[in-house]
This record gives C-alpha cells, sequence and structure tokens, in this order.
C-alpha cells in the first residue's frame, strides 16, 4: 500500500475507534433506538435523492438494511445504554471478523485453515475472559448485547459479499434507507413517543453533533474510504488496519471519558486483537523458487526433418 493510503486505512481506524465515544454522547441526549434511527436517517436524507440505486437486486438492499441496520446497530446502541462501555465495546464488536468467518463457513462453504481456526480460538478466549471481566464488574446482559450485535455484524458482511455491490458510497446510501423507519417503530414501541418527543424538544449541540458524526463522518466516509481500499488492495493487505479500533477505541475512551480498564479486560484485548489479526491475515504465497539451469536444447540430430 502507498503511504497516502496507508494513512487513510489509520484515519478511518481512528474515526471508527472515536465513533464509540460519539455513541456514548448520543446516548446521553436521545434514547438508543430514537438515536439508531435518527443516525440512518441522517446519512440517507437527502443523499438517496442525489444518488443512483445501486445495480443490485431489492432483497439484498432490504436484507442488509435490516440486519446491519436495525438489528446489529440497534442491538450495540442498547448494549451501550444498558451499560457496556465505550472503549470495550470498540473491542468487542471487532469479533465481527470471527463471526464472519464462521457465516463464511457456512454459508458460502468457505474451508478455514488451520492459521484461521487457531485465530478464532484466540479471540473467543479473548471475548470468554471479557465476558468473565464483566461480570465482575459490570451488567452481562449489556455484554451480551454488544456480542449478539457483533455477530449480525458478520451475517450482514457474508449478505454483502453475496450481494457485491460495485458503488460503495450508492449502497451505503441505499442500505440506510431501509433502517429509519423500523428503528422509529421499534422506538414509538419500546421507549415510548413520551421519551421520543422529549428528547427531540431538548435536543442540543453536543446530541447534533453526534448524530452528524456517527451518520456522516463514521458511516458514510468511514465505509466509503474502506470500500476504496478494498477495491484497489488484496483484504489481506488491509485488514490488518482494522485492528487499531479497538486501539483508539478504548485510549479514545480512556482520555475523554475517563473509562479505566481492568487488568483482565487488558488481557481479553489482547487475545482478541491477536485472534482477529490471526484470522484476517492470510499466509504469504511462496514463490517457486526458479529453475538455475535452462533446459539444454535439443540437439539438430534430434530434430525432426523438414519435409519437402
Amino acid at each position: 500500500m502507498s503511504p497516502r493510503h496507508i494513512a487513510l486505512a489509520v484515519l478511518v481506524a481512528a474515526v471508527w475507534g472515536l465513533n464509540f465515544v460519539l455513541i456514548h454522547v448520543g446516548l446521553e441526549a436521545f434514547p438508543p433506538l430514537l438515536f439508531c434511527a435518527l443516525r440512518f436517517a441522517v446519512v440517507a436524507v437527502p443523499a438517496v435523492f442525489l444518488v443512483g440505486r445501486p445495480r443490485v437486486a431489492w432483497r439484498w438492499i432490504l436484507a442488509v438494511g435490516l440486519v446491519l441496520g436495525v438489528v446489529k446497530f440497534g442491538l450495540l446502541f442498547l448494549g451501550m445504554h444498558a451499560g457496556m462501555p465505550a472503549g470495550l465495546s470498540s473491542l468487542v464488536l471487532q469479533s465481527q471478523a470471527v463471526f464472519t468467518a464462521l457465516f463464511a463457513a457456512v454459508l458460502l462453504r468457505e474451508r478455514p485453515g488451520g492459521r484461521r481456526l487457531a485465530g478464532l480460538a484466540v479471540a473467543f478466549a479473548g471475548i470468554g475472559l471479557a465476558a468473565v471481566d464483566r461480570g465482575v464488574g459490570g451488567p452481562i446482559g449489556a455484554f451480551a448485547l454488544v456480542v449478539a450485535s457483533a455477530v449480525f455484524w458478520g451475517l450482514a458482511n457474508v449478505l454483502t459479499r453475496k450481494a457485491a455491490p460495485e458503488d460503495a458510497l450508492r449502497w451505503m446510501v441505499w442500505v440506510s434507507v431501509v433502517p429509519p423507519l423500523p428503528l422509529l417503530g421499534l422506538s414509538l414501541l419500546v421507549e415510548g413517543a413520551r421519551a421520543d418527543l422529549a428528547a427531540l424538544a431538548s435536543i442540543g449541540w453536543p446530541g447534533v453533533g453526534a448524530i452528524l458524526y456517527v451518520g456522516l463522518v463514521s458511516t458514510l466516509f468511514g465505509f466509503v474510504a474502506w470500500s476504496h481500499l478494498l477495491r484497489r488492495y488484496d483484504a489481506s493487505a488491509v485488514a490488518p488496519y482494522s485492528l487499531l479500533v479497538p486501539v483508539f477505541g478504548m485510549s479514545s475512551s480512556w482520555l475523554l471519558l475517563g473509562e479505566r480498564f481492568s487488568p483482565l479486560a487488558g488481557a481479553a484485548a489482547v487475545l482478541v486483537i491477536a485472534g482477529i489479526g490471526l484470522t484476517a491475515l492470510r499466509p504469504a504465497r511462496r514463490e517457486r523458487p526458479r529453475r538455475r539451469f535452462r533446459r539444454p536444447a535439443v540437439p539438430a540430430a534430434a530434430r525432426p526433418a523438414r519435409r519437402g
């Protein structure tokens, strides 16, 4: 990768890591499902009127919109609202790479090699260690919601691969059209119209900034830039930079939110990042050794005589 594209990959990882701090800020201003609906509404409107529909079947847009937008992000916002720290959420959510590999093995018949299986085992050990840490220091239910969010992100990744959209911007905009109405309906049903109206009536600049960052910067810029890198380079060259997301997420939550991490959480972070690294990285292909000597020329006497 060129230095300019390496810098872009690091920037996207930093944007996605800081995203968890802004989600925390937004959840202080809005109920979680309403905040999630507003996040996708900002992405979809007015872009959907300016960007043409991607050349994929409607069923893939609806499927990914529901799985990624409604279920994955809905569970993440609910988990963080229930007490899951922003930094730890950024770490646990990266286990989506593990679940992507599992769904790809089941649905796409991709056989994981020994290195990938070892990575899955190491990452799952880290998730288990993080679960033990949450069982000691916080609500385990909130942790389970974020793990479930990672599971559905893995499923959305496999569905996106099946859809194979050519234009990342069009794809992200039109996928974002699906979640707002279902999320708004769930918010009215679960959180109540009174809570939603009170949050909208008292909206301030922190809430507006959180919506704009999570919607436009993290979603539109982040996913489009990442897709641009994946189109130019092999996934094995780009994927390792996603390991920086929990690094930026945990450090920014420590600096900006004052979150503290136990030694057990630190050990879990090391295991999860190492496991995802083993899962994402492909072994380098060995080049065939060149022959030192040329094949001896066929003697003139052994050549077939020309006819005529």
